[in-house]
């Protein structure tokens, strides 16, 4: 069953910005929203995530849990989501990794 999506993506290639729009509807520069299928828009986020390389996007969606919605981040960003027993928080930390952190947490999905 397709759901709306919300991509917001800064300081990303063209090439992604075009390949976003087949899909999504540019509704503000870096700002992608539109129904796709799960298949589609975990499709699209792996393409995003490929090629974000400096930048930094996130990915909203809804699902069925507390807060009606899941959240995917890709690229170094002060914000980052985390799980605080079954609720999806942002933190908010330096730009600078922190060394005892698993460096891949960023990707993942919350």
């Amino acid at each position: 069953m397709a759901s709306m999506i919300t991509i917001a993506a800064s300081a990303v290639p063209e090439h992604l910005r075009g390949a976003l729009t087949r899909w999504l509807l540019e509704v503000t520069p870096q700002l992608y929203v539109g129904t796709v299928s799960a298949r589609v828009r975990d499709e699209l986020w792996s393409t995003v995530t490929a090629c974000t390389a400096d930048g930094v996007a996130v990915l909203v969606y809804p699902a069925d849990n507390e807060q009606g919605f899941e959240l995917r981040t890709a690229g170094q960003q002060r914000r980052r989501p985390i799980d605080f027993e079954g609720l999806t928080l942002v933190a908010f930390g330096s730009l600078q990794p922190d060394p005892l952190s698993n460096s891949q947490g960023m990707a993942n999905r919350f």
